[in-house]
């Protein structure tokens, strides 16, 4: 997903590129992918899809706005002196804004061609009803799955505001905390950023505090991952008929927390901290993240073109043909055509 923009001022000595982060996203963005597979519902029969998608929502995006924090703070964006915003403000819409809404529209059209003649997943009710969902009653967007871009540059502009006053990380995540109390409607997806910002805002506190918390990240991975673990079934706890349950918005705080120091120290340490191909895969994290909505559509409308229903049967077959289309067909589109376009190519890095 992109970096935050480097912050102007005075010289300072290169960063070294934090492989973790990268290769961090490799491994993310795969779940991200996993959580596209299915837009609406599975076939009838595939009851045990929907517990699982559950449990995968509960910590995959909280995760990729943790990194998306830690970025923006290790890049100096956030901590920018106020005669450089505007330049920084216009680059990260231009790195974010134009691609949510260019990826935004051509879902929305690629769905007003296929209706025709296919049955779409979350279908928009025709052009003007889905201009407005994607970009105001966003409860009902046809694109829904490019939100992340629209809150990223929010909680990045509130950010940088926030910390020129002087509240500090710590401030920014007990804020976060605070919006999970406030209901806000699904207007321009700041319904999402409000639920969203908290993982933002930890990722910045754990970017300052870096030095102290890895190595405990690291040398705690037991006892992160039985609270990680607890955290999950316990917010499973909507599926069975119990006298208590967690609900939707605290289940993904809870998990979306723990999850940080247990993927994090996981992917920090060896076999996963030797691997190259995640690295790789972190880096063209955007193209996917852009692309595979489209191409997990191809592929489940190619499969039922062949004749292979979209049914319990044949669901596993669709799962893993929609999971290798969203990974992989991204990574041919930019190699085969964005490559020529170098705006594109910029945008989609």
């Amino acid at each position: 997903m992109p970096d935050a923009v480097p912050a102007a001022g005075a010289a300072r000595p290169p960063r070294e590129r934090r492989l973790d982060l990268d290769r961090a996203k490799g491994y993310a963005i795969l779940l991200v992918v996993a959580g596209h597979l299915v837009a609406n519902t599975p076939p009838e029969g595939s009851g045990w899809y929907e517990p699982l998608r559950y449990a995968l929502y509960r910590f995959h995006m909280p995760f990729f706005l943790y990194l998306s924090g830690t970025v923006a703070v290790l890049s100096g964006v956030l901590r920018a002196q106020s005669a450089a915003w505007p330049r920084l403000v216009l680059r990260r819409a231009e790195r974010l804004l134009l691609p949510f809404f260019g990826i935004g529209l051509l879902i929305l059209g690629a769905k007003l061609v296929a209706m025709q003649a296919l049955v779409v997943d979350n279908p928009p009710d025709g052009l003007w009803g889905g201009l407005v969902d994607l970009l105001w009653d966003t409860s009902h967007s046809p694109a829904t799955s490019v939100w992340y871009l629209l809150v990223l540059f929010l909680c990045t502009l509130a950010a940088m505001v926030l910390l020129r006053s002087g509240i500090g990380t710590t401030g920014l995540v007990l804020l976060g905390l605070a919006l999970q109390f406030v209901d806000v409607p699904p207007v321009a997806y700041l319904d999402r950023f409000a639920r969203f910002f908290l993982f933002f805002a930890a990722g910045a506190w754990v970017a300052e505090r870096q030095n102290r918390l890895l190595p405990l990240m690291d040398r705690r991975q037991g006892l992160w991952w039985l609270l990680f673990g607890l955290a999950l079934v316990a917010s499973m706890s909507v599926w069975v008929d119990l006298p208590w349950y967690i609900n939707d918005r605290w289940s993904l705080v809870l998990c979306g927390l723990l999850c940080i120091p247990a993927l994090h120290g996981l992917i920090r340490r060896p076999p996963l901290s030797r691997l190259g191909w995640p690295v790789t895969l972190g880096r063209y994290a955007m193209v996917i993240y852009l692309f595979n909505t489209l191409a997990i559509g191809a592929a489940k409308a190619g499969l039922i073109r062949l004749g292979i229903a979209y049914t319990a049967a044949n669901f596993p077959l669709h799962l893993a043909t929609a999971m290798v289309a969203g990974v992989f067909l991204p990574l041919l589109v930019k190699q085969l055509v964005l490559r020529r376009a170098p705006l594109l190519d910029r945008l989609t890095d």
